[in-house]
């Protein structure tokens, strides 16, 4: 069995050479790793970290159980793995230190894909806009089914005045992937937008995200 790699082709030759974006998951994983097994090169355990886990990032969800769970992986080596994907998480949050503004769907999608498209479960988060459009404040109001008599807009609409919120964008998330609207999700939406206007505070837009793509149900003509 193959104990190490030959040396020109060791991943961390290949970044000092050619910079870490020529390297594949496989190569920044086997970095992070540093080290194989007696039976496998550092190389072939990456690529189990990435077959138990299907997708890369589901990764982002890991715990330090699954990952000792792997065979040629010990504690050190998750610990190693999950702060590395931790620091990756914190560096993807968009102008975290900066006010994010909203000019367009996309905009928002940008903003909340990252955290959003590879949850397990609903998520239902709204972002709350000053006059300008930019965010003053992103809270998650519901975990779980998407359900009218569960997600009342007077949870929202208190969160919006006590952060003296000009407007409100809503999102969620569909584990499945598939970003076409329920029923559920269009009655929601149409129950938050008539406190919107009650309140005086405008429902901006409602993102459904999927598997790293979304709709705007303002776009689609649902309100």
């Amino acid at each position: 069995m193959i104990r190490d790699v030959h040396v020109e082709d060791r991943p961390r030759e290949r970044l000092l050479r050619q910079g870490a974006t020529s390297l594949s998951n496989q190569e920044l994983l086997a970095i992070l790793l540093r080290t194989g097994t007696k039976e496998e090169s550092v190389l072939v355990l990456a690529n189990r970290v990435l077959s138990v886990f299907e997708r890369l990032h589901h990764l982002k969800h890991a715990t330090v159980e699954e990952m000792v769970a792997i065979k040629g992986i010990g504690e050190v080596k998750a610990v190693q793995l999950l702060a590395a994907i931790e620091l990756g998480r914190r560096l993807a949050q968009k102008q975290s230190d900066e006010k994010y503004t909203i000019r367009s769907p996309q905009d928002a999608a940008a903003y909340l894909m990252p955290d959003m498209s590879s949850l397990n479960q609903e998520h239902f988060v709204v972002l709350f806009l000053n006059v300008k459009n930019q965010i003053i404040h992103k809270k998650t109001i519901f975990i779980g089914s998407l359900n009218a008599s569960i997600v009342h807009p007077r949870e929202i609409y208190h969160e919006a005045v006590k952060r003296s919120a000009a407007s409100i964008l809503c999102a969620h998330n569909h584990p499945s992937g598939n970003c076409t609207p329920s029923t559920e999700d269009i009655d929601v939406t149409k129950r938050i937008v008539e406190a919107g206007y009650i309140m005086g505070i405008e429902l901006v837009d409602h993102l459904i995200i999927g598997d790293h793509q979304f709709i705007s149900l303002k776009e689609k003509g649902y309100f």
